[in-house]
């Protein structure tokens, strides 16, 4: 199976740190395609494979999904699609990559379609980090790809987010001569903070020389005050974007997404991936895309439902990081694992905690009813 790594690839796992033991590894787990020992996010939080039991009528505000589904040109382009669900379709792809190059003012060669965007994150970490080539990130922040570093003996390393909330960009750029990929979410995930144009444009201006820098934009739809970097993949920087259509667009089960990248660099990530795209979801995206006005009316949605329960919270006594995303982090003074659990009694699913912010926890944004059941529980549960 060694076999499957060409010349190229073994100069630059080398140069990544890996010994000649590590190529036999890497092979077998070339052929696994999709299966990646760490490519599960349910892993990651607190109940999102841990509460099957959970009613039908429970509210589910804890995986930043978009209750709203698919918008009705997207559904009916999937309804339409099942029936050919027997064949490969991958025109519709090919139609998908050319309707988001269009939009983001790219050339096609530069979009690379996924199903959703965890997993080009996971893909991205293991074609440049390695032993030799740290994974830097903020904390609090979106933890996968920590998880493929560590499958790969990299070293992550966390810096800290500014007391605005924003990355540390001069730090994050200072952390490792030798970093392999330094991950910026923007806005952030778990905070929902948004980092500046200025500061994304330093961190790619100032990075170790053969860093890239992976902006993860999953929820850039949501944000007002955040400018989409595809400027930066037009202008040929070390960065690679990840987008999806799992938030705002309301196809989180549907799985539709893209790598947006220099042509050599989203090139690497082809190494470690396989199969063809969900047509259902490939459809959808497509259709999403070119609904006028669709992103400018749901974000609204989302911000006044989102801005009722930060003011609600806040007049009880709990501070709300500034969030301009799907989410909120709520300051419960308590061990927010605590609150959690006492959540999970009356129903009611939040998100997790972070180490870092370990009284802290995750609030996704649920429609208003959702989140007036959210309001009930949790003044059952904190008392007020």
């Amino acid at each position: 199976m060694n076999d499957l790594i060409g010349p190229k690839s073994r100069q630059d796992l080398i140069r990544r740190g890996f010994s000649r033991r590590d190529f036999g590894r890497l092979a077998a787990f070339l052929t696994a395609g999709a299966a990646l020992p760490f490519y599960n996010e349910a892993a990651l939080a607190q109940g999102l494979s841990a509460m099957p039991n959970l009613p039908p009528d429970a509210v589910r505000i804890n995986a930043n999904e978009n209750p709203m589904g698919p918008c009705p040109e997207a559904a009916e382009a999937i309804h339409q699609v099942i029936q050919q669900g027997g064949r490969y379709l991958y025109h519709e792809t090919f139609a998908f990559v050319a309707a988001l190059a269009e939009i983001e003012g790219l050339s096609k060669d530069h979009v690379m379609p996924f199903a959703g965007s965890s997993d080009p994150l996971h893909r991205a970490v293991l074609a440049f980090a390695g032993p030799n080539k740290s994974f830097v990130v903020a904390d609090p922040g979106y933890e996968a790809g920590e998880k493929a570093a560590a499958f790969l003996g990299a070293r992550t390393i966390k810096v800290p987010l500014r007391k605005d909330w924003a990355h540390d960009v001069q730090a994050m750029a200072q952390a490792d001569p030798d970093a392999g990929v330094i991950y910026v979410c923007n806005p952030n995930n778990p905070t929902g903070s948004v980092t500046p144009k200025d500061d994304i444009e330093y961190i790619v201006a100032n990075k170790p020389k053969n860093a890239i820098v992976l902006l993860d934009e999953a929820y850039i739809h949501l944000a007002k005050s955040a400018e989409p970097a595809s400027y930066l993949v037009a202008a040929d920087k070390d960065v690679s974007i990840l987008r999806t259509f799992s938030k705002l667009f309301g196809m989180a089960g549907l799985r539709a997404g893209a790598a947006l990248g220099r042509p050599d660099l989203i090139s690497k990530l082809r190494s470690y991936s396989a199969g063809a795209m969900p047509v259902t979801g490939m459809v959808g995206a497509t259709a999403s895309l070119k609904v006028k006005g669709l992103v400018e009316a749901r974000r609204k949605i989302i911000a006044d439902i989102r801005e009722e329960t930060a003011e609600w919270l806040d007049k009880k006594g709990f501070a709300v990081l500034p969030s301009d995303a799907n989410m909120l982090m709520v300051d419960v003074h308590r061990p927010g694992r605590e609150v959690f659990s006492a959540l999970i009694q009356e129903k009611v699913a939040i998100g997790r905690t972070w180490p870092s912010m370990p009284n802290h926890v995750r609030i996704s944004i649920g429609t208003r009813d959702e989140m007036a059941k959210f309001r009930t529980a949790f003044g059952r549960v904190m008392n007020v």
